[in-house]
C-alpha cells in the first residue's frame, strides 16, 4: 500500500534495500546487537530518563537507524546468503521467510507488485506529467488523491489502517488497474491501495 502510494505520485520514486521483498525492522532483542552510535546513545538518554529496558528496545525497534542498514535477506541460508562471513549487523529473525528468493516464487508477492507500479509509470504519461488533487482530505483512514493529465484521470485509494473502511465514491467510467488485493470488494479492506484510471 505503501509503494502505491508513494509510486503514483510526480517526482522520482526509491526503492531501499530489501523494501520491494517486504524487509522489516530488526527489531533487535538486545542492545548489544545495535550499531548505530546515535541509538547507542539514545539507549543511555532512554535509561537514564528511567526507562525500562523492554520500553527502550521497542522505541529503538521503531526508530533506530540500523533498522535500514541489516543485511539484504537474499535467501534462506546462514547470513540469508548475503555473506559466508560474519555481518555488520545480525539480521532479522524473519530472514527464513522474508527474502528475495521466496518474493521472486511467490507470484502474489511484494516484489511483483512493485514491478507492475513500475510498469504503470512507464506506460501512462500522468503518473509523471498529471497534476495532483487530494479527494476528502478530512478522512482520517484514507488517503485518497487524483492524477490528471491530458484526457486521462488516475484515481489512488489507500487505506493506512487495519480496520476496513465503507467508502463511496463515484467511480463511473473508472477501471480498476491495480490493487494489492486479488479481488474487489465495496469496502476499502486494510492496507489495501487500489489504482483507477479513466
Amino acid at each position: 500500500m505503501l509503494g502505491t502510494a508513494i509510486h503514483m505520485m510526480k517526482g522520482t520514486p526509491y526503492i531501499y534495500q530489501g523494501e520491494e521483498f517486504g524487509m522489516t525492522n530488526a527489531k533487535y532483542k538486545s542492545i548489544d546487537m545495535y550499531r548505530d552510535v546515535e541509538s547507542l546513545n539514545y539507549y543511555e538518554i532512554l535509561k537514564s530518563e528511567g526507562k525500562s529496558e523492554d520500553e527502550i528496545l521497542e522505541i529503538l525497534g521503531e526508530k533506530s537507524r540500523d533498522n535500514s542498514r541489516t543485511p539484504m535477506q537474499w535467501n534462506n541460508s546462514e547470513n540469508g546468503g548475503f555473506t559466508d562471513g560474519a555481518p555488520w549487523l545480525s539480521l532479522c529473525e524473519n530472514y527464513e521467510k522474508i527474502n528475495a528468493k521466496n518474493a521472486l516464487l511467490d507470484k502474489t508477492s511484494i516484489f511483483y507488485h512493485y514491478k507492475e507500479l513500475l510498469k504503470i509509470r512507464k506506460e501512462f504519461q500522468i503518473v509523471a506529467y498529471g497534476s495532483y488533487e487530494i479527494i476528502d482530505i478530512d478522512n482520517s483512514q484514507l488517503y485518497v488523491y487524483k492524477r490528471k493529465y491530458e484526457d486521462q484521470e488516475m484515481l489512488v485509494i489507500c487505506n493506512f489502517y487495519k480496520e476496513k473502511v465503507e467508502y463511496n465514491i463515484d467511480l463511473e467510467g473508472y477501471k480498476l488497474l491495480n490493487s494489492n488485493y486479488n479481488d474487489e470488494s465495496d469496502e476499502i479492506r486494510p492496507y489495501e491501495s487500489r489504482i483507477y484510471i479513466k
